[in-house]
């Protein structure tokens, strides 16, 4: 049964899903992320499997990802290199609405993409944004999905906040071993609550005292002991079910809810 489905997928063309994060981290985070929610609702789909369906883009061929600093300089250079013809954008909502942060960025990006489909069998973008106690890059993200919702040829939206961080799903993921217990406990008892099950609460950026120990980010390094490989066991072994019920508030949740949503579609169509 697998060795036909890897010669019925081989016939197929292979799909493209763009990323657009902050940094390298986010896009290993939510991609890793995206592939085992989509491994856990489709049984065939085993890892070696993937590649034969769809490959993480950026924009620029030839990459994984793109960055949110890097997009207008992709799109300037899309002018010279592909030929393409940025629309006239008026800066607000179909409706008059003015768009929130990050609604205007995004409505450039998707009509690049909307160019880029005529040559690449783009499927689907990630729109992944720490929201940074601010609230309306969701609102934002949300309007520029809205506006082009019934466009064609379609394209898949996926919305994944981070509330306040990427660290906070990072810290949802925690499970402490039997040597980290007693550094989570200090931490805990110094902050007077539980940072992997409320990480939601950590809003502070400061690397000094008294802030710093309500850094989403420092709390990560001291519990990891800034070991890459101990952080990416949080979103890669963790299960699921732990991170849907610990993501609530930081928008974990309703990120594995949009890839069930509207990755599952595009795999099983």
């Amino acid at each position: 049964m697998r060795r036909v489905k890897i010669g019925f997928l081989q016939e197929k063309s292979v799909f493209e899903f763009i990323v657009i994060v902050e940094s390298g981290a986010d896009s290993r985070t939510a991609t890793k992320l995206a592939e085992r929610v989509l491994k856990e609702q489709i049984d065939w789909l085993e890892p070696d499997l993937i590649k034969h369906i769809f490959h993480w883009r950026g924009l620029e061929e030839g990459t994984e990802y793109s960055c949110w600093s890097d997009v207008d300089k992709i799109i300037d250079d899309a002018k010279e290199k592909i030929r393409y013809k940025s629309p006239r954008f008026l800066g607000h909502h179909n409706k008059g609405v003015p768009f929130k942060a990050d609604g205007a960025i995004s409505i450039k990006v998707l009509k690049l993409v909307d160019f880029l489909q005529k040559t690449r069998q783009i499927k689907a973008i990630l729109f992944i944004r720490d929201l940074d106690n601010q609230p309306e890059r969701r609102e934002g993200l949300e309007q520029a999905r809205s506006e082009h919702i019934n466009r064609q040829p379609q394209l898949k939206i996926v919305i994944g906040t981070a509330n306040p961080k990427r660290e906070a799903w990072v810290l949802n993921g925690f499970l402490p071993s039997n040597q980290e217990e007693q550094i989570l406990e200090e931490i805990k008892t110094r902050l007077n609550f539980d940072p992997c099950i409320d990480s939601h609460r950590l809003r502070s950026t400061s690397q000094k005292e008294p802030d710093r120990i309500r850094n989403p980010k420092v709390i990560v390094e001291q519990l990891t002991g800034k070991d890459m490989k101990r952080e990416q066991q949080c979103w890669e072994d963790t299960s699921l079910k732990i991170l849907r019920e610990r993501g609530v508030y930081t928008g974990l949740t309703a990120y594995i809810q949009e890839i069930e949503q509207h990755l599952i579609q595009i795999i099983l169509s």
